[in-house]
């Protein structure tokens, strides 16, 4: 597992910005444009952090589409939970220099309708590897015994040169309802 991360983030980071720009675009417009997210009200959506596919479009439209966005905010501790981001917030990095809002509405994890998962690299199970700290994987854990897929929806974003051949999840990792890439 560590070694599909290690080669994912490698891959990631030798994109060309332009190229890396070019596709977040891409895929935040097929994120945008699909029915789950026009249907959705409430969309939790990660802020960008270094060369992660960027996803402020994905943010800037749905508050077009009069959407609540919620960000995950990550504590050290292994906590996570969503806060809602405006137009209008104040954004402060946190211990993680991770951006995020110092105030707003927290939002329960069942509320959320959409969630925009950050990936590190993805196969084509919809199977999923984070940075390695779980938070995803906890904060969701009551979807992992579903039977039928109920909310919230989880769309990874990737690059294409992510895409492992096939990632073996632990028991604790939950599979992402689609992944969106610039290459589907």
């Amino acid at each position: 597992m560590q070694n599909i991360r290690q080669q994912a983030l490698l891959a990631r980071r030798n994109l060309s910005v332009e190229d890396r720009a070019s596709a977040s675009e891409f895929i935040c417009r097929k994120v945008t444009e699909s029915k789950i997210f026009s249907s959705a009200k409430f969309v939790g959506c990660y802020l960008p952090m270094r060369d992660e596919v960027d996803t402020k479009l994905i943010i800037e439209r749905g508050w077009c589409a009069n959407k609540r966005i919620f960000v995950p905010i990550m504590r050290n501790n292994g906590k996570m939970f969503f806060r809602e981001i405006r137009p209008d917030s104040t954004l402060l990095r946190n211990d993680m220099s991770i951006w995020e809002p110092p105030s707003g509405e927290i939002i329960p994890p069942r509320a959320l309708q959409l969630v925009v998962t950050p990936t590190v690299a993805f196969d084509g199970n919809n199977h999923r590897i984070g940075m390695g700290g779980g938070y995803y994987d906890r904060y969701f854990s009551f979807l992992r015994h579903r039977k039928i897929w109920i909310k919230p929806k989880l769309f990874g974003v990737a690059f294409q040169c992510q895409k492992a051949h096939e990632i073996t999840p632990n028991p604790w990792d939950i599979r992402l309802y689609k992944i969106f890439s610039e290459s589907n």
